[in-house]
């Protein structure tokens, strides 16, 4: 067997915290081979970035490098002086950063951008390096490179931002690419598109890739090899088709039971109990252990060694050694999930009726800010939503789901058209009126920390919507009833006194659910609630949300662009696309017999863990046009790959494929 490309062996990386030590990468090793994936899995906070700083030694202070080696074709670049490895990083070793916003200059153009790797590590400037720097935005599929190369990054969307960066860190010609959640902020659509560009790249280049996700569904698509994290250190390795056919370590078989599915609708999703460890101490049993459902005495008093399933799959758990069994048979029941919710109240009532809903931005110039044009944010929808049922509004960003959902609640005050709650419209209340209906309908945002009062303790933040209202009793029962919201979504009373930087990202969403519960409201609009969290904590809300919606009758608005969470929790779907609504029908309907085109292309673009129900991606060319100039006819003609000359002309009436189920599309009209 050939040498590897990358050889880590046995790697530290600890942080000063005081009179403590956190040690965020424990003795981690593995080997990438040229031209292969290697996937490193795991949730937040496990040390996967961490690794690939430390390989780039792009550690932050205080971390430092305690020990280990990074062989590059074995040359040790640990025991390399700085100069030489920035001729490693950028030239040998590339990187594309999670977040490609605050990794690109903001003040610097596109290709100022990537000329600095060019010059730097090519020596090329002047006109060869324009004529290159075009070239590699075509090669990373950027559409008109010649104007897009003097654009700033705020002039791009976020899939043409992350184009930007592939293309920066291949203009050194890497032997690795590190991309680390290179998706992870992306549609399904644009992740489908960076995918298959990283599958591309790798093919005609031969570049090795250490991919470095959450997300199962990526790996199972991308990946040739699979290392799983957990707090610090690797708890799992193996080939991709031996990892996803029988995985053995229980962190890796809770992460696979956490995935929402359409065949899970009725039951719990399973959740990983506790959090993770405190790095802070120095482990002598098992670090899963507390959180194990297989949990035994070995676990509490031994470290677990490496044990072989086969020459490519190994794993670092007592279940898999033998002898130990032998020693000591008895082992913990499993615990599951299988217990069923209860039954949602049939019911045809609708809550919500959304009539003809547009919401116009105008855009003023000038010196007496004229209104020189619109943006066409949501423009004429239709929507309803029933009592105790769940409404998924998905589509694209940019396409105005949250614009819609904020305009259905009137913190988007609309241009037209009609928001009938429980049978009055919304649109025309305003002042005292509007501000005591709103006690009925609450928001969750997508991001729970920048939604609340960072001066403010949880309990204030839940309070406050009671106080505003009038609602809760006096200041005693008011502080009962935020104990009991607390424990109601899961989280302790005696943490009411604590400030929101105080909590994790699943714990803050469930002070943001426990906040909109405290006036208790009919109708909640879910912004993304789950889009930032890991798998584990995805399901614990999720299962909340169930639950909530069980106990209570509460309805639900959920703007996603995640269909597996869609096909777990939503009764309806609405399919939106710049801005209407192309395709609405029951979330079985939807998902399994999509009509139109573009419903078609998402559905397609969804990775999934199943070979067996993998299908071939539509691509979907481009990114969503602008909402101030949409295209004439059909919104979706200039990407859809079935467009015919009256698309361009005309918009599609509505066919009904059955009562429920119905699309915008002349394919469906027929002459």
């Amino acid at each position: 067997m050939s040498e590897p490309l990358l050889s880590v062996r046995n790697l530290k990386t600890s942080f000063a915290m005081g009179a403590q030590t956190a040690r965020v990468v424990d003795g981690v090793s593995f080997d990438i081979s040229c031209g292969e994936t290697f996937a490193l899995l795991g949730e937040s906070g496990c040390g996967k970035s961490m690794t690939s700083l430390s390989i780039m030694q792009l550690v932050p202070q205080p971390g430092e490098i305690v020990s280990g080696e990074i062989q590059l074709e074995g040359e040790d670049l640990l025991r390399l002086p700085p100069a030489a490895i920035r001729n490693v990083r950028g030239n040998r070793i590339a990187m594309i950063f999670q977040e490609p916003m605050t990794s690109l200059n903001p003040v610097l153009t596109v290709e100022q951008q990537i000329g600095e790797v060019l010059l730097k590590h090519k020596g090329i400037k002047g006109s060869t390096a324009r004529k290159r720097s075009v070239e590699l935005l075509t090669a990373v599929g950027i559409p008109a490179p010649e104007s897009r190369i003097d654009e700033y990054p705020h002039q791009l969307s976020g899939g043409m931002k992350q184009r930007v960066m592939i293309a920066i860190a291949l203009a050194g010609e890497p032997d690795l690419l590190i991309a680390d959640e290179p998706t992870t902020a992306l549609d399904v659509t644009i992740q489908a598109q960076v995918l298959q560009l990283l599958r591309d790249l790798q093919q005609e280049t031969g570049m090795a890739i250490l991919l470095i996700t959450h997300d199962l569904g990526v790996v199972a698509e991308m990946a040739d090899r699979v290392a799983v994290m957990y707090a610090g250190h690797i708890v799992e390795a193996a080939g991709r088709d031996e990892f996803f056919a029988n995985p053995q370590h229980p962190y890796s078989l809770k992460l696979f039971d956490s995935l929402p599915e359409m065949n899970k609708r009725n039951h719990a999703l399973e959740v990983i109990k506790g959090s993770v460890p405190a790095l802070t101490q120095e482990f002598k049993a098992c670090r899963f252990e507390s959180r194990c459902d297989f949990a035994w005495r070995p676990c509490r008093e031994q470290l677990p060694d490496w044990h072989e399933i086969s020459t490519r799959h190994q794993v670092r758990c007592h279940r898999a050694d033998d002898e130990m069994l032998k020693q000591w048979p008895e082992q913990a029941v499993v615990a599951t999930a299988e217990l069923k919710l209860k039954t949602k109240q049939n019911t045809t009532r609708p809550i919500l009726e959304v009539k003809q809903l547009k919401v116009h931005f105008p855009i003023h110039k000038g010196l007496f800010k004229r209104a020189a044009g619109f943006v066409y944010a949501v423009d004429d929808i239709n929507l309803k939503i029933d009592q105790g049922k769940t409404l998924a509004l998905v589509g694209e960003s940019g396409c105005g789901k949250t614009t819609a959902g904020k305009a259905m609640l009137q913190l988007e005050r609309p241009t037209a058209g009609q928001v009938m709650f429980e049978g009055e419209d919304l649109v025309y209340l305003s002042g005292e009126k509007l501000r005591k209906r709103r006690r009925d309908f609450q928001i969750i945002f997508q991001d729970p920390f920048s939604s609340m009062n960072p001066r403010m303790m949880i309990s204030d933040i839940i309070e406050e919507g009671m106080l505003a209202q009038g609602v809760g009793g006096n200041a005693q029962q008011r502080r009962v009833r935020v104990d009991t919201l607390l424990e109601h979504v899961g989280l302790s009373a005696t943490m009411r006194n604590r400030y929101p930087h105080e909590f994790s990202g699943g714990q803050r969403q469930r002070v943001c659910i426990a906040r909109a519960l405290a006036v208790e409201p009919k109708l909640i609009v879910c912004d993304e609630p789950t889009s930032a969290l890991d798998v584990s904590v995805q399901a614990q809300i999720l299962n909340l949300l169930k639950e909530l919606q069980a106990e209570f009758g509460i309805s639900y608005l959920f703007i996603t662009h995640n269909i597996s969470v869609v096909a777990y929790l939503a009764d309806e779907v609405a399919v939106m696309y710049l801005g209407r609504i192309v395709e609405r029908g029951t979330v079985t309907e939807v998902l399994e017999h999509p009509l139109h085109p573009y419903t078609q292309a998402l559905l397609s673009a969804v990775p999934t863990i199943d070979p067996e129900t993998r299908q071939e991606v539509l691509r979907v060319e481009g990114d969503i046009p602008s909402p101030i100039e949409p295209p004439s006819g059909c919104h979706f003609h200039p990407r859809c790959a079935h467009v015919m000359p009256k698309c361009r002309a005309t918009y599609p009436e509505e066919f009904s494929d059955t009562e429920r189920h119905s699309a915008h599309c002349f394919l469906l009209l027929g002459d």
